[in-house]
């Protein structure tokens, strides 16, 4: 409604390049809660927020609402905190770390060293947007917005969630007013498996969170829907041939467990997405 371009969307998270490899019988070495207060909480749920699984299903929520496109490589949790938003949640060409704008991105606390990344965002979510002329990119600086060197894109922040509050606003919005929280547009993008270890056929999926696969996101095709695992899918699934460790899992890979209404409604999904390849 402002004329703003997006130019990146997303969240803050804490994560390392080997978080992807994390299973529920290490995560408490990696999430950051002392151990005193794990009891009796769900490890497989906590590995997902920390090997990149439940980031990837947001992102994948926001892309399907929005019709931001995710990047080729997914998400590349690149560390950066508020104060360098603006300048680095931008296209490379320009500067900054993504392959495209219009896009998202999730940003990690931590450097690759393990370090912390000053002023970071794990608890948060942003948006960075661009101006269309000189007259609103000095409306940004005017109004104090954090910008790139060259002033043309800014950062919005909110560093903090409420999750339970949240959600009962989405109820009572749903319920009272009939108005959807978010809602999806197209088909834009999914979370696809990814073998955390070797997996060996005759095993047996435990799916998002466990010890066997991580979700990353990627763009919708008629050809990856088809050929590709969905994280919604994988709890469950009969591996039929070995996998190799950090392969996308294939759904040839697998007998699907579920063939309830989730696995229908993925294959009328898939349908419709080739529906449009069929008519060109």
């Amino acid at each position: 409604m402002c004329g703003l371009e997006v130019v990146c969307a997303g969240k803050g998270t804490k994560h390392l390049p080997g978080y992807h490899d994390v299973t529920p019988a290490t995560v408490w070495d990696h999430y950051g809660l002392p151990p005193e207060q794990t009891a009796g909480l769900n490890a497989q749920m906590f590995c997902s927020f920390v090997d990149g699984t439940k980031s990837a299903v947001e992102m994948a929520a926001v892309s399907n609402a929005t019709g931001l496109v995710p990047q080729a490589r997914g998400l590349g949790f690149p560390p950066c905190g508020t104060a360098e938003l603006a300048a680095q949640l931008r296209p490379a060409g320009e500067g900054g770390v993504l392959d495209r704008s219009s896009t998202l991105e999730v940003v990690s606390s931590l450097h690759p060293d393990g370090s912390p990344v000053a002023g970071d965002l794990r608890w948060g979510v942003y948006v960075t947007v661009a101006a269309g002329d000189r007259f609103v990119a000095s409306a940004f600086a005017a109004y104090g917005l954090a910008t790139s060197a060259d002033g043309r894109v800014a950062a919005l922040w909110r560093p903090a969630h409420l999750v339970g509050l949240e959600l009962g606003v989405s109820v009572a919005r749903a319920a009272l007013a009939g108005e959807p929280t978010g809602s999806a547009i197209a088909a834009i993008a999914g979370v696809a498996c990814c073998a955390k270890r070797d997996l060996r056929a005759g095993e047996t999926i435990d799916g998002e969170g466990g010890e066997h696969v991580y979700g990353v996101l990627r763009s919708m095709s008629p050809a990856l829907g088809a050929r590709m695992l969905p994280m919604g899918l994988a709890r469950g699934a009969r591996v039929v041939r070995d996998i190799t460790r950090g392969s996308e899992v294939a759904q040839q890979d697998v007998e699907i467990a579920d063939r309830g209404s989730a696995a229908a409604l993925y294959v009328d999904l898939i349908r419709e997405l080739a529906a449009p390849a069929a008519h060109t």
